[in-house]
């Protein structure tokens, strides 16, 4: 992993108490602005801890769908997996830069596998298998494109193939044994 952390520019003590436990380690952080708040990623969670050291936020980055950095707003948006309601921060200063490098490398660090399955506009899907970084515990996951259906049957079969060979691959059980 590369050194993207700024130790001068660390958060408050209390702030690391409260985000980091159980051996995990700060990899970057970086000062939301505009929540008066710290995002901070770790080996294996991303995390958003108040400044009254209240941690409002901790996802494993396998639950990260993908973020978006608006370099005119300095503003980073993230997406998630399950589909909830997108997050963004407003990152400024310095650490922003190393925060969103880390931030990249950490979510890519949990892909193992990816297939698009692409049956045209508006019928797409992509298929990962994903590694808690925590846990080492692979998972697959199904994320339906914008406008993809999911009651769209021939998509639903090529998803299924996906994931079957994804799992194979990967040296997961089949799905349903």
């Amino acid at each position: 992993m590369m050194g993207w952390r700024n130790k001068e520019q660390d958060p408050p003590p209390e702030v690391l108490a409260a985000a980091l436990a159980d051996g995990d380690r700060l990899v970057a952080a970086a000062h939301d602005d505009a929540g008066d708040q710290w995002v901070l990623a770790s080996v294996t969670r991303l995390m958003v801890v108040g400044p009254d050291a209240q941690v409002r936020l901790s996802r494993p980055w396998l639950d990260v769908d993908r973020g978006g950095w608006d370099p005119e707003s300095d503003t980073l948006q993230v997406t998630w997996v399950d589909g909830s309601a997108p997050v963004s921060w407003q990152l400024t200063g310095r650490p922003a830069r190393p925060f969103t490098d880390a931030f990249r490398d950490r979510v890519q660090a949990s892909v193992v596998l990816v297939r698009q399955v692409d049956l045209g506009p508006g019928r797409t899907a992509q298929v990962a298998i994903r590694k808690d970084l925590a846990t080492r515990e692979l998972i697959d996951q199904v994320v339906l494109g914008a406008r993809a259906r999911s009651d769209d049957q021939e998509l639903a079969r090529q998803v299924a193939v996906a994931r079957a060979t994804l799992r194979d691959q990967s040296g997961m059980s089949p799905l349903g044994a």
